[in-house]
Formats: structure tokens, C-alpha cells, sequence
């Protein structure tokens, strides 16, 4: 169809409001600076300067400016910065990191309201001046750019439009910091090279106090983000230069920040022990995929245009037929090279089109390193690039998600390019969410491995540490800055600098003298002390990484059949939770629910999923009370707290009956708050229990199961599945513990004598001879209370940490399924262990200090009612009489001196008194004096090394005395020889050690 056709149709417009919303895009400062140093590096430039420039008059009080010496632009290639998402840059293979036409424009407006652009390039000077202040002064809604050029030599303008030329400048000279065409020129004579571009952003964004976002005054070396504080910030984000610094994974431009050189890094080359890891993966997927159906679509159209020319040109040869005038000729021959041409371009897109098709089956490949940040230990976690340029920082996966010291200080580093993965517009994150956690987790995978293959762990992690002084116990503290530790981790990090020159990378043998030196910003190969690297000329060393291999634990055939068991298991156990669920259609199945099945969570399950939400960071030993009080049956108290419970007598006791029946209640001035909270109402009691009790059938109580929702893999369809089954089944599990509770109520109620009425003894034996049955119920239903405990399974004899999530109950054993916190890869997540054996326990309590603040509380209020553990066997006087005497021990073998308490007390203080010992001044003690004890020591060794070291220097010297008077004594001895002798020719000292020797050999 003719493009004439679309004339009078609308056109989307883009408004002067887009500017400011296309710019909060950058919501991380200085990823809107990089945008500006991306372009100077996609443009080739050697060096960027940032600086800037005081003007008070301008909002925010300076200007912000980018200097670089890349290839500039001309008029024409200037009017596409003006169009939005326009990049000649795009393409599947291309290194450059500009893709989608917007970084200028976007990263400017972020920083400022306005910018304007110099640009260089061959014979021309172009300036573009984009300003949100002339739109709002002039209420313009559409976006206007003034465009002038002017011609290199002449400085005379390149405009057919007098008329034009003369509204841009004015525009510029009115809104923008120069106000004639002299300061503008200025403005390019900056740019010395002989192409280049100048960016001034100005009239900047301002915080809530009316101060600037960067604040350029603090540190005149460089650029920092306003209101961040110095601790408990990563450093690039709070220092524009320290950013800078990581920004390029192989930096090849030099960065000046306010006329400071930035020490830029390869991250592999900074760290301790690196090691690389080849990863192949056919998972990345997404990339690939577009660019094989915009592959595929291109060659369609190339084929359509093609046969359409090729129809031409046959209808044109029958047309003219015999015709062979050279008009005819001429016509003919140029719709068969169009016909040709097009041909050719079909086959070529075709040619393309299977090229992606066979890459997309092809597996991709990355290369992941790893090393230990002995500098600073605390700046640990992945660095994930996309083509060399820096998304994402500090990402922590694999171990160092749990938060302790295994993996802690080792940094990760990755270049991932386009075809894998795709940033998005900020270029501070990436745009497939799924693939890019998929290679975290991978990462994980090969953190491990290198945690493992670095033997950190087998030495000791502290002692590791210790040796690179990290003296202090908080991980974020520095180490330490004696000269002994700085050399140390001089000698296993070698400096690597980049020359100025010729922008090669040289690594600088190892001296002593060299810890801590500033090297000037102009450092030249010339002064490399390594005579092989002293030149411009020589070749650029390789870093030399050894490779590792992730070593994956086989799964044997018996692994593999209990995995599948299991996993049917799971998804029987959810079919089983769907067939089980009723939908509510109208208000007659509302009336079928029990009375006491609630549409909103109790307060109790509200709590119980907060705790689970924190058993992910719980520690190794829980809190004994929650522990105790997780496994404890409800217990009942008295309905009618005006009247005093009686025990029964002695011969209507059923023994099999629970402890808690057997006992007589508890007094109403000492109620137990939980199971007071959800005792109905006295009205209601008496007939509660019974309409409660058939609710559940006795097949679904003998049989609890919990699901887990832990797979990682599973599509969002099957979490949201997960969410609601859980849902379901918390519903379903709250009336049962009340039934239960009810139920235990009602059978301690029918026990209870009441002397003032003994005319209702007939219903009270009723009562009781229906109280077995009710106990044998709550004895089906007392395993459901130990889902959620926690527990150790001993596995391969070693004890592992878990909870139960699930209890399957019979009449001769229970079975609890524990799922493990963690395990190897070797042993399965979760198994099935019998409750009582010896192969379970519960977890033991953790000492006073180490309870958490929500234990603590429960421990002031009071411990509540409790049974004993059934899994351990019951403590007797002899056990605590022993753990009485081996604390003495303890006590009496650890005792600081001149603590408050004299040590012989100690022997003669009673099991209570014990207990109320105060441990920990008396550890803090101990530890102060086994510190003193250390540091002397530590003292009288530095006092040895200094004096061993000064006694080597003076050594040393002596040595270097001896040999030069020794050397003096060889040139004197030549000097008589030859006076003696005239022709003697004796040019080094083994000539002359001979020739002595042989001297006093004849004279013998």
C-alpha cells in the first residue's frame, strides 16, 4: 500500500511531560551518571572527564559536565540523539552496551531539568539543547530541540535557513548558562581532540532540604550522594568514583573525576585465590528465541519482495518479447539486477534466520570467577555484568543466603552478554526475571564448590582471617593496619595498574616499599620496575586463573526411586487436599458448615504462621518453652470458675487415662491464659462437646499431612495452588484443636463432684462412663499437636536439625516426617522417622543468653503447665546431682582471677545458687584476662621480630661492608698483578680466584 495512503491519518505525539517520565526510570543516582559514561565508551573514547563547573545562579548552584575524546557526531547523526528509542547501536552481536536510543535523555533528566550538547566531528561543531525550563517558560507541550551547526574552520553557521539558525541560538542564549555565541565557542574549544563530546547538565534536581543530590563539596575528588551515610553502606553507593571504579568488568577508558584519576579495577585480578568456573546451560532461552522469530520475520518480508520483483521481471520479458531496442534493454537489465539483488538479500536473511535457529539449541556458556575480598571481607556477593558493563552488586546466593562465615568474603564475578540476558532501560536489573534468579542459583551452586575447593573452611575460617588481620569479631570491622598485615596481603594480591599511555594492564612485581604507595595518575609502562613489561609495545599479560570444576554428587538408582516415591507422594497428598474441598455456592451450603468452623484466622494461627515466617533464620537450639509448650496436649480447666474442682476417688480412676485427667485441676486463681481464651461459654458447654465431636471422621484424624511447598521450579499456577491448600488446611486444623480442647474439657467436667447437688449422680456417671471414649479420641488426636516441633534426626551418624511436618498415627507407633534445615546433597530433605526411637530427639534448650526477646517474656511470666518430654528418658537426682558437680569443675578449672566471687565458695554453693551464678560477668572477666594474657604475648613476639629484624639489618649491612672491601681488595690485587706483569688479562673474579690459586699451587 502506498505510504500516501497514511497521510491523513494521527500520529502519536510525544509531550513535553515525557521528559521528566522517562526519566524515573533511574532510580539509583548515579546509574543515571553511567548512562552519560556509557555513551563516551560505545563512541571509542580513550579518557571522560567529570567535572564541575560553580555557577550560583543556576539551581543547585554548578554545573555538572562530561568531557570525552571519542568519534563525536555530525548534524546528521546528532538529529538522532532527538529520537527516542533510535540506536544504530542494536544489533545481536554488537559488544557496545547502548541498545535502546534513550540513555542521554534519560540520564540527563534525572540528574537536571536541562542539558546542552557540544559535539565534534570531522569539520563541523553541532550543538543540541534540550531544556525542560524553555517548555514550562514558553508552555510548550510538544518537544522542541534547537539543532545549530557551524563549520569547523570558518566557525561559520551550516544552515540553507538564516531564519532557523537565528531562533536556535537566541533559544540557547536565553535559556541556557551561555548567553552568546562567544561562550559557546569556548565550550568547543574544550574539546581538544580532534572529535569528541562535551554534555553540561544544569539546573539540577534538588532534595527536600533544597540542597543538590550529589554533593560535590564534601570531597572535592569526587562526587557523592547527598544525605548517605558513611556506615552501613556499600561504597559505591554512597561514592560516584568508587562506582566508577567496578563500573567496566575490562575498563579500557580512562575516568577523571574533578581532575582526579580513578583507579579503575579488574575485579578478578583483586582478589585472593580466584579460581573460574566454566558453566553451560541451555535454560537461557528467552533472547535467542526473540531474535529467531525477528530473524524469521525479516525473511518472509525478503522473500515476498523478492518474488515480487521476479514476477516482474518475468511479465516484463513477455511484454517486450522480440523488443531488443536499447531502451528495452536498459529497462529490462535494471529490473533483473533489482530481481537479482533481492534474491541475494533473501538468501543471506535465510542464511541468518538458520544460523539463530541452530544457536538457539546451542548451549550457552559463562564463565563465573570467584575470590575472597581480603581488603575488605564485608563487601562480598556477585558482580553480574552484561557486557562488560555492571547491573547488579553484592548479590548474596547459595551459602551466603544463611548468613554465617562459610562463602563470607568471596566475591563473584560474571559477563553475561546480550543473547542470554537483557537489562532493562536502567540497566539495574534485567528484564527476565526467571532466568536471571535461575543464574543466581547457579552461582550458588558454584560458590560452593569453590568454598569447598579453597579449603577456607578445613584450616578454619577465624584463623584464616586472623592471618590477614581481622583481629576484631564484628565482620564489618577493618582489618588491621599494622605493617605486618598489610604486607601480608600485599604479597598475595599483586598491584595491577593501567598505564596512561597506551591503556595496557601491567601487573607490578611485589615490594616491599610498595604497600601503600600513591602512584600518579600519569603512571607510564616506563616505570614499570619489571624490565620485560617497561614498554609501551610489549604484550599485554594474561591473567593466569586455575579452572574448577563443579563436582555434583551422583545419584544412585535407590536416590532416584525414593525421590520419585516422595514426589508422588506430594502431589497424592495435594490430590487428595483438592478432592477434599467444597465449593460454597449459596447460602444453603453455608448452613451445612459446622458451627464452629470460623471463616476468619484465629489469632493463634495468625501467630503460628508469623513463627513459621522465622523458623527460616531460627537458631540451632529453640527456646524451651516454645518447644515444651509446641508439644503439650490442651489442657482443660474448670468451666464455672466458682466452684473448686475435687480429684475423684481413688478406685474410679482409669489408668490408661492421661496425667492430666488423673490430676485435679489447677485453682481458679492460677488460670492458664491460653486455654482460658478459648473456653466457650458456660450457656453453650454442656452442648458443644457433643455436637462437635462426630464432626470429624476417625479415617482423617488417624492420618495428618502436611504439604511441602518448598520445589523452587514449579510455575506460579502451582504456588498459588500451594497458597490456598495451605489456607485450607489451617481452616481445617483450628476447629480440631478446639474439638479437642472441648473434648478434654468435657471429660475432666465429668469428674468433678458436686456436693450440693447430689441428685444429679445419674448424669454424673453418664458422664463418666463416656469419658474413655472421648480420651480415646484425644489420644488419636494428641499426635496432630507435634506437627511444627523441632527435632534431630540422626542421619548417617551425624545429627541434623529439622521440624516436623508432618505425624501419620496408628495403633501401635507414630511416625513423624521431619523435614532437615540442612543436609548434603547426598541425603534426602525430609524423611520418616518413629517417634521415640533412637534415631530422634527433641533439640535442646539453649542457654538464658541466646534465648530471643519473645522467649524471654514468656520466661518472666511464668512457665506454663507442661508434661515431660516422652522422647527422653526422665532426669533423677543422680543426673542433676553430677551436672551439679561437673559446673563446679568447670567453674573452678576457667576462674578468673580476682573475680567477686572467691573460688573456694564455689565448691560449697548449692544447685540454686548455681543457678543464679552470674556467668556472664564471670566469662567477660575471664575473656579480658585471657585477652591481656594474648596481647602481652603478642607484645613480647612483636618485640622479638623487631629486635630479629633490626639485628638482619645491621647484619646486613656488615655483610654489604665486607664485600665491598672485599671488592676493593680484588681491584688492588689486578692493579699490583698488572704492575708486576704487563701482559696479564684478568676481566672477572673467578679469573683472578684462579689465577691466585694457581699461583700458590707452583709456588708449593
Amino acid at each position: 500500500m502506498a505510504y500516501s495512503n497514511y497521510s491523513n491519518l494521527s500520529r502519536a505525539q510525544l509531550t513535553f511531560e515525557y521528559l521528566h517520565t522517562n526519566s524515573t526510570t533511574h532510580e539509583f543516582l548515579f546509574g543515571a551518571l553511567a548512562e552519560l559514561v556509557d555513551n563516551s565508551r560505545d563512541a571509542s573514547a580513550t579518557r571522560i572527564d567529570i567535572y564541575t563547573e560553580k555557577r550560583p545562579e543556576l539551581r543547585g548552584g554548578y554545573m555538572l559536565c562530561f568531557l570525552d575524546d571519542g568519534i563525536g557526531m555530525d548534524p546528521n547523526e546528532s538529529t538522532h540523539v532527538i529520537q527516542f528509542g533510535k540506536s544504530n547501536k542494536r544489533s545481536p552481536e554488537s559488544t557496545q552496551i547502548g541498545q535502546y536510543g534513550n540513555g542521554l535523555k534519560s540520564g540527563s533528566m534525572r540528574i537536571g531539568k536541562d542539558f546542552i550538547l557540544f559535539t565534534k566531528k570531522d569539520n563541523t561543531l553541532t550543538c543540541l539543547f534540550m531544556s525542560r525550563t524553555f517548555h514550562e517558560e514558553e508552555g510548550l507541550d510538544e518537544v522542541i530541540v534547537p539543532l545549530p551547526s557551524w563549520d569547523l574552520r570558518t566557525r561559520e553557521p551550516l544552515t540553507s535557513d538564516p531564519e532557523k539558525y537565528a531562533i536556535e541560538t537566541e533559544l540557547i542564549f536565553k535559556y541556557s548558562p551561555f548567553k552568546n555565541e562567544r561562550q559557546l565557542m569556548e565550550q568547543f574549544n574544550k574539546i581538544e581532540s580532534s572529535s569528541g563530546t562535551l554534555v553540561v547538565v544544569y539546573n539540577l534536581k534538588l532534595m527536600d532540604t533544597r540542597e543538590p543530590e550529589l554533593d560535590v563539596d564534601t570531597d572535592h575528588q569526587d562526587i557523592l550522594m547527598a544525605g548517605t551515610p558513611v556506615e552501613g553502606v556499600k561504597p559505591e553507593k554512597r561514592s560516584f568514583r568508587a562506582y566508577a571504579a567496578v563500573l567496566y568488568i575490562d575498563p579500557r577508558m580512562r575516568i577523571f573525576i574533578q581532575g582526579h584519576k580513578v583507579r579503575t579495577k579488574r575485579l578478578s585480578c583483586c582478589l585472593y585465590k580466584p579460581r573460574v568456573y566454566k558453566y553451560t546451560s541451555t535454560r537461557f532461552k528467552t533472547r535467542a528465541e526473540q531474535e529467531v522469530k525477528k530473524a524469521d520475520h525479516l525473511a518472509k518480508i525478503a522473500e515476498e519482495k523478492a518474488r515480487e520483483a521476479e514476477s516482474k521481471q518475468i511479465a516484463l520479458e513477455a511484454r517486450l518479447g522480440d523488443d531488443l531496442s536499447k531502451d528495452s534493454r536498459a529497462i529490462l537489465r535494471k529490473v533483473q539486477d533489482s530481481a537479482m539483488m533481492l534474491r541475494r538479500d533473501c538468501d543471506m536473511k535465510k542464511r541468518i534466520l538458520e544460523v539463530k535457529q541452530k544457536a538457539l539449541k546451542e548451549p550457552k556458556e559463562l564463565n563465573f570467577i570467584f575470590g575472597v575480598n581480603i581488603g575488605q571481607r564485608d563487601l562480598d556477593g556477585m558482580f553480574v555484568y552484561n557486557c562488560s558493563r555492571l547491573i547488579k552488586m553484592y548479590e548474596k546466593t547459595g551459602p551466603q543466603l544463611e548468613g554465617g562465615m562459610a562463602c563470607g568474603g568471596v566475591v563473584g564475578v560474571v559477563d553475561v552478554p546480550y543473547l542470554i540476558l537483557e537489562p532493562t532501560h536502567n540497566k539495574q536489573d534485567f528484564a527476565d526475571a526467571k532466568e536471571y534468579r535461575h543464574l543466581l542459583k547457579s552461582m550458588g551452586e558454584h560458590l560452593a564448590q569453590y568454598w569447598k575447593d579453597s579449603n577456607i573452611a578445613q584450616k578454619g575460617i577465624v584463623k584464616f582471617w586472623d592471618e590477614f588481620g581481622y583481629l576484631s569479631a564484628s565482620w564489618s570491622a577493618p582489618p588491621s593496619s599494622e605493617s605486618r598485615y598489610k604486607r601480608r596481603r600485599g604479597m598475595e594480591i599483586p598491584l595491577t595498574i593501567q598505564c596512561d599511555k597506551c591503556l595496557k594492564w601491567r601487573t607490578l612485581p611485589f615490594q616491599m616499599d610498595a604497600v601503600d604507595k600513591r602512584y600518579p595518575d600519569s603512571w607510564v609502562c616506563l616505570m614499570n620496575p619489571d624490565s620485560s613489561q617497561d614498554r609501551c609495545d610489549a604484550s599485554e599479560q594474561k591473567q593466569n586463573v586455575p579452572c574448577g570444576v563443579l563436582k555434583k554428587d551422583k545419584q544412585t538408582a535407590d536416590d532416584k526411586q525414593k525421590e520419585l516415591a516422595e514426589k508422588i507422594k506430594q502431589q497424592q497428598g495435594k490430590l487428595d487436599a483438592l478432592q477434599k474441598t467444597s465449593t460454597v455456592k449459596s447460602a444453603a451450603d453455608v448452613k451445612k458448615l459446622p458451627l464452629d468452623v470460623s471463616m476468619k484466622p484465629t489469632e493463634s494461627s495468625s501467630q503460628a504462621t508469623r513463627s513459621s515466617d522465622r523458623s527460616i533464620t531460627r537458631p540451632r537450639s529453640p527456646p524451651l518453652l516454645a518447644l515444651l509448650k509446641s508439644t503439650l496436649p490442651p489442657r482443660a480447666t474448670s468451666q464455672r470458675p466458682t466452684r473448686t474442682p475435687v480429684a475423684p476417688p481413688p478406685p474410679k480412676v482409669d489408668p490408661s487415662r492421661s496425667r492430666s485427667a488423673a490430676k485435679p485441676c489447677p485453682p481458679a486463681a492460677k488460670p492458664v491464659p491460653k486455654a482460658t481464651a478459648k473456653t466457650p461459654p458456660p450457656g453453650r458447654s454442656s452442648r458443644t462437646p457433643a455436637k462437635a465431636s462426630p464432626t470429624k471422621p476417625a479415617g482423617q484424624r488417624k492420618r495428618i499431612l502436611d504439604l511441602d511447598d518448598s520445589e523452587e521450579e514449579e510455575e506460579e499456577e502451582e504456588e498459588e495452588e500451594k497458597d490456598a491448600e495451605e489456607e485450607e488446611e489451617s481452616d481445617e486444623e483450628e476447629p480440631q484443636t478446639k474439638k479437642s480442647k472441648m473434648a478434654a474439657a468435657a471429660g475432666n467436667r465429668g469428674k468433678v463432684i458436686d456436693k450440693a447437688s447430689p441428685a444429679k449422680r445419674g448424669k454424673l456417671d453418664e458422664a463418666s462412663e463416656k469419658s474413655p471414649q472421648e480420651d480415646t479420641e484425644n489420644d488419636t488426636k494428641s499426635p496432630q499437636k507435634d506437627k511444627g516441633l523441632l527435632v534431630e534426626v540422626r542421619v548417617n551418624k551425624e545429627w541434623y536439625t529439622g521440624k516436623v511436618i508432618a505425624v501419620e498415627a496408628n495403633k501401635q507407633s507414630v511416625r513423624w516426617k521431619v523435614k532437615f534445615d540442612y543436609v548434603p546433597r547426598s541425603t534426602p530433605k525430609d524423611r520418616w522417622v518413629f517417634k521415640g526411637s533412637d534415631e530422634v530427639r527433641l533439640m535442646r534448650p539453649p542457654s538464658p543468653i541466646s534465648q530471643t526477646p519473645d522467649t524471654q517474656q514468656e520466661a518472666e511470666k511464668g512457665p506454663a503447665p507442661m508434661e515431660p518430654d516422652t522422647t527422653q528418658p526422665g532426669t533423677s537426682r543422680e543426673v542433676t546431682d553430677s551436672l551439679v558437680t561437673m559446673l563446679r569443675t568447670m567453674l573452678g578449672y576457667f576462674f578468673p582471677p580476682a573475680f567477686q566471687i572467691p573460688k573456694d565458695d564455689v565448691n560449697s554453693m548449692t544447685a540454686e545458687e548455681l543457678v543464679a551464678f552470674p556467668l556472664r560477668e564471670y566469662f567477660q572477666q575471664y575473656e579480658s584476662g585471657l585477652q591481656s594474657l594474648c596481647n602481652s604475648y603478642q607484645s613480647r613476639a612483636d618485640a622479638r621480630a623487631k629486635a630479629v629484624e633490626e639485628k638482619s639489618n645491621s647484619n646486613e649491612v656488615k655483610l654489604k661492608e665486607a664485600d665491598e672491601k672485599l671488592q676493593k681488595l680484588r681491584t688492588n690485587i689486578v692493579a699490583l698483578l698488572q704492575k708486576v706483569q704487563e701482559d696479564i688479562d684478568i676481566n672477572t673474579d673467578d679469573e683472578l680466584d684462579a689465577y691466585i690459586e694457581d699461583l700458590l699451587t707452583k709456588g708449593d
